[in-house]
Formats: C-alpha cells, sequence, structure tokens
C-alpha cells in the first residue's frame, strides 16, 4: 500500500500501544506514513518495537501526570506536532458488582478516566495551539451502552460510559476549532487479556457468533481518525451486539 502523503507530517499518538489493539494501531500508523508516538508501562523493553525516525517510546503509567508529559514533551520536541490521539489504555476485570471493592474503583478509575484526562488535556491544549484542528479516538466498550447478562462488568463500564459522555461533549465543545471526539466500542476481541476464556464460549457474546480480530478494532480507529466530517461518533465493532438479544 502506498504511504498517503497529507500523512507524512502528521503525528499521532498511541496510549497502551505495547500489545493487543494498541500495538495493531501502531503498526497501522506507521504503514500508513504517520509519525508515532507509542507509550505503555514497559514499552522499550516489550520488545515489540524499535524506536526510529518515524517512532518514538515512551514507558510510564497513563494513571500519572508525569507520563502524560513526557508522551506529549515526546512528541512536540521529536516531531513537532500533535495531530491525532488514541486513548487506547485501559484496564477491565470482571466480577459480581457487590464483589468490587473501592480500591478496585479507584484502580479502574485512575487508569481509564485519570489518564484519559491527563493526556486529552495536554494533546488539545497543542492541537489549539496549532490551529490546524486534530483527532482524538476514545476506546470505550459495547458493553458501556449494552450489558450482556453473565459477563459482569457494572464497576468498569461507569469508566467506559463515562468516556463515551465525554466523547459527545468533547466533539461539541471543539468542533469550531477543527478537533473531532469520536470513540470505538468494541466488543470481544482475540487480544492477550482473552488468552485463557474459551473460544467457542467468547463467540456466543456476539449475534455473529465470531471473535473480531485486533484489525478489525484497527481499521475502525484509522477510519476514525482520517473521516473529516465524523466526530462525536460512537463506532460499535462488535457483530452486532450493540443491536439488540440473540
Amino acid at each position: 500500500m502506498s504511504l498517503e502523503v497529507s500523512n507524512t507530517q502528521k503525528t499521532v499518538i498511541v496510549t497502551g500501544g505495547s500489545q493487543g489493539i494498541g500495538a495493531g494501531a501502531v503498526r497501522a500508523f506507521l504503514d500508513r506514513g504517520y509519525r508515532v508516538v507509542a507509550s505503555s508501562r514497559t514499552i522499550t523493553r516489550s520488545h515489540q518495537f524499535e524506536a526510529s525516525d518515524r517512532l518514538a517510546l515512551v514507558d510510564g503509567n497513563i494513571s500519572e501526570a508525569k507520563t502524560a508529559e513526557a508522551i506529549v514533551g515526546a512528541a512536540v520536541s521529536k516531531f513537532g506536532s500533535i495531530d491525532a490521539l488514541i486513548n487506547n489504555a485501559g484496564i477491565y476485570f470482571s466480577k459480581s458488582f457487590v464483589e468490587y471493592t473501592i480500591d478496585d474503583l479507584r484502580a479502574l478509575t485512575a487508569v481509564n478516566i485519570e489518564g484519559f484526562l491527563f493526556i486529552s488535556q495536554l494533546a488539545i491544549k497543542r492541537m489549539l495551539a496549532q490551529k490546524s484542528g486534530g483527532s482524538i479516538v476514545n476506546i470505550s466498550s459495547t458493553m458501556a451502552g449494552h450489558p450482556i447478562a453473565g459477563a459482569n462488568a457494572s464497576i468498569p463500564m461507569i469508566t467506559k460510559g463515562g468516556l463515551e459522555a465525554v466523547t459527545r461533549s468533547l466533539a461539541i465543545e471543539y468542533a469550531k476549532q477543527g478537533i473531532r471526539v469520536n470513540a470505538v466500542a468494541p466488543g470481544i476481541v482475540d487480544t492477550p487479556m482473552h488468552t485463557n476464556n474459551p473460544k467457542d464460549v467468547l463467540k456466543t457474546l456476539q449475534p455473529m457468533g465470531q471473535i473480531s480480530s485486533v484489525k478489525d478494532i484497527v481499521d475502525a480507529i484509522v477510519y476514525l481518525s482520517e473521516a473529516g466530517q465524523v466526530t462525536g461518533e460512537v463506532l460499535h465493532v462488535d457483530g452486532g451486539a450493540h443491536v439488540g438479544k440473540w
């Protein structure tokens, strides 16, 4: 695939970039000619990527403000701009509602909400200063709006539902400045998170009876990053799970 000339000077940040959807997004944007800043707690030690003239790697916990500062600092110092942000970093675990603890809630909020806030505020400030618009794509979950019986995730979905709400709010707040904000809501995806889950059971969690690939989700992320007239959208990539009972 030939590189698009319009992407050769664009810089995208991908959080949670060392595996799964994040790593797939890093590779996809590099293939499309973007300059990429990829971050995770251990991305330099994961050996998934090597830094290059088009790829900067930043280690750090996204729930800490200093990590966001390091990521944005790397983007500006190495590439001179921030044109897109993929808020992929997040944590998830399933329990019965009454078994979740306050520490569980705080851990989920720290990464999924506070991490989003730290990096998104800095990225938007830079986009506003550049006066050339920009794109933010948040990663939600189909279960934020469409719970599945037996897949107990009430507390994680507080955070994912919050991301969908802020996606819509920011889309309106920064529409006049050309900053688009969208979200992808995956269903079950073939990532390391589901390594120990029976595939035949996972396939029953969406009406098409399949498990989404990382590429399925990455395709949606890339589309929303480049779709100039799409903002405030939550794009479900879940085999129809959000449509209703099956």
